[in-house]
């Protein structure tokens, strides 16, 4: 391959852009080419240059006012708010949109589930349950659909090396049937397989343990190589992306302190595949 290809061919790499970044990109030379600092932009939309520097980056997206302040300010006639709304046409709630990405890049995550089975970690028969139980009239194709845009994000864990993956589970998670013994059993295997193969480190935290730091609250924990450390929170039809350096610490002091308080990862193992066996009793 002569020199002119090889340039040509990385042309080509740099043109085909993540859509993220492809937004970030677009929106960095529209403030630029209006002569503004993300600082001077920040101010004039009401947003943290921080927060700018996120969205220029492709790490994080805007809201949609956010965006139409954008167009207003840099005069780009809707150009953002189209993009944001052509990337919005999500596989995830609008919640969640945010926090799906930055999972996708993050280096190390760390869960507390109280309920249910990280989304993250969850079956297809599993998800697709969790979807039905939501509805009050489901229509069946578009749980499956969520529940396959769901399992989409299993892919992470396709990589041996990255994420870090940490797992605590209140025995709840065990113990509530969702979807039915043959569909808990399925879970739970696939849960022990992955702790077998090394790719996930999971504990369980015993009713016996009682009162602990994270009780009241899914937790979500995300470290980057070149960002600072996220924390995502979910409620009933709701979930908050937190950035603030002191609630993430809190949170990870919180985590630490569930963490010590479950049992040790062999212990864990065998309360999860002797659950496992129990609902493959009640098949």
């Amino acid at each position: 391959m002569t020199q002119e290809e090889k340039r040509g061919e990385k042309r080509d790499a740099r043109e085909y852009l993540p859509p993220r970044k492809h937004f970030g990109q677009e929106l960095r030379i529209a403030r630029e080419a209006a002569g503004l600092t993300q600082q001077q932009l920040g101010e004039s939309v009401v947003c943290h240059a921080t927060l700018l520097a996120h969205f220029e980056a492709g790490r994080r997206m805007p809201r949609p006012d956010d965006a139409q302040r954008i167009d207003q300010v840099l005069g780009t006639g809707g150009r953002f708010y189209r993009m944001l709304r052509t990337l919005e046409e999500a596989k995830y709630a609008a919640h969640f949109q945010e926090a799906a990405e930055a999972e996708r890049l993050a280096t190390a995550i760390h869960e507390y589930a109280v309920s249910l089975v990280p989304g993250v970690l969850q079956t297809v028969e599993y998800a697709r349950a969790v979807f039905w139980g939501f509805e009050a009239n489901p229509n069946p194709k578009r749980i499956s659909e969520l529940a396959v845009g769901r399992t989409a994000r299993r892919q992470i864990l396709d990589n041996p090396d990255t994420p870090l993956m940490w797992a605590i589970l209140s025995e709840n998670v065990l113990r509530t049937a969702v979807g039915g013994p043959a569909v808990m059993a399925e879970q739970l295997r696939d849960l022990a397989r992955l702790m077998h193969d090394g790719r996930i480190f999971l504990q369980v935290v015993p009713h016996s343990v009682g009162a602990h730091a994270t009780m009241s609250s899914m937790v979500t924990l995300m470290s980057f190589d070149d960002a600072p450390d996220m924390a995502y929170i979910e409620g009933v039809f709701t979930g908050t992306l937190l950035d603030d350096p002191t609630l993430v610490r809190r949170l990870r002091h919180a985590y630490d302190l569930t963490r010590a308080a479950a049992l040790p990862p062999a212990a864990s193992l065998a309360l999860l595949e002797s659950a496992a066996e129990d609902y493959e009793n009640d098949c």
